[in-house]
């Protein structure tokens, strides 16, 4: 079954490359490039797109204006096209929260030579949004072809830090909660950390998202949660009543100096196709923490966390999934708890008061 999209960017260039490279896709369809919403608009009067993939500055109407509209209107997984500027961030992650499941990165020189460097990855993501549960998205913000062929080789965390070896000492009581999400996560996340009391255990989190995206996420988090929020930075202690977000485009890892536990942020090769990968960090965990923490996996496509949750698990971690019903995507979830890492599956209402009742 073909997917259809409808693209909207004032970009001459970016309409251009976008409709090829995504034609050129077997099970994609695409239904026209319109310079603005209003022009879309008059489109999707003769038919409805699956996906629509949106830039955020446009004349006449911008796309959060847009956004909205068809959240109110009629919920459809929408790609954000945004450029990697401090503004850029600040307006896509508001279009995160208004209910987008996802955003394509553009430089603000040579767009062409990029967007054909990452046409598998744009028509996975592609793919990938037309899977998403759009009544959970909206639930949450307001309260098949062939399978693309992989850019690179997929990694584990071995690549990064060796796996448990079992004889780990814990030397600390002090507890420490890890989250992996990626597609809806940023509105689960706004969900769940406004709702975690000050004297909760230090959090360090990996959501997937672009770099220079995530000082600005941590940021807005910060602005509505009773926890301080921050993006982590090397050496950050993970303390009660602080939450951490792993840095787009680096891993985040736990490691423990004394009694305390510490972040250390790196670089490496992508694992699981991502950095920050949710196995890096549940890995690292299971090493430092053991029996001491717990790790919670989100809402997301794909399998990163799947193998650093069944070592957490191992280690003695209580392990939680989110259930496939209020997961906008089932995908990161389900593989953790096909590979034996998981001892309970929730819904987010339930992740967040389990979570919220745990002091550090």
């Amino acid at each position: 079954m073909s997917v259809s999209v409808l693209i909207v960017d004032d970009s001459a260039v970016v309409r251009e490359v976008l409709s090829q490279m995504l034609s050129s896709a077997p099970d994609i369809e695409v239904l026209g490039a319109s310079p603005d919403p209003l022009f879309a608009m008059n489109r999707m009067k003769l038919r409805w797109p699956d996906v629509i993939v949106l830039d955020i500055e446009m004349p006449r109407m911008d796309g959060l204006t847009f956004l909205r509209k068809i959240m109110d209107e009629r919920p459809t997984p929408v790609i954000i096209c945004s450029s990697l500027t401090e503004k850029g961030a600040r307006i896509t992650l508001d279009a995160l929260s208004a209910g987008a499941v996802a955003v394509i990165t553009k430089p603000a020189l040579n767009q062409r030579a990029f967007l054909l460097e990452a046409a598998k990855e744009l028509v996975q993501e592609v793919r990938d949004a037309a899977r998403a549960k759009m009544g959970v998205v909206k639930r949450i913000s307001q309260t098949s072809g062939e399978p693309a062929a992989p850019p690179a080789p997929k990694l584990t965390a071995d690549v990064v830090l060796e796996a448990p070896s079992g004889l780990e000492k814990y030397r600390t009581t002090e507890k420490i909660i890890a989250i992996g999400t990626s597609t809806g996560g940023t509105q689960a996340l706004e969900y769940l950390l406004p709702r975690l009391p000050a004297t909760c255990p230090g959090v360090a989190v990996v959501q997937h998202m672009p770099e220079k995206f995530t000082a600005s996420f941590a940021e807005r988090l910060n602005g509505l949660c009773r926890v301080e929020v921050r993006e982590a930075k090397n050496g950050d202690r993970l303390i009660s009543g602080v939450a951490l977000i792993a840095p787009g485009g680096k891993h985040l890892l736990v490691k423990r100096n004394g009694a305390q536990y510490v972040a250390e942020v790196k670089d490496g090769p992508l694992v699981s196709r991502h950095r920050p990968s949710v196995d890096v960090l549940f890995r690292s965990v299971a090493i430092c923490a053991g029996g001491n923490a717990v790790g919670v996996i989100m809402t997301g496509m794909g399998d990163d966390g799947a193998r650093g949750m069944r070592e957490m698990h191992d280690a003695g971690a209580r392990t939680i999934a989110q259930d496939e019903e209020s997961c906008v995507v089932f995908g990161m979830p389900a593989e953790a708890i096909n590979h034996g890492g998981v001892d309970e599956v929730m819904s987010l209402e339930r992740i967040t008061h389990m979570l919220a009742g745990i002091r550090g």
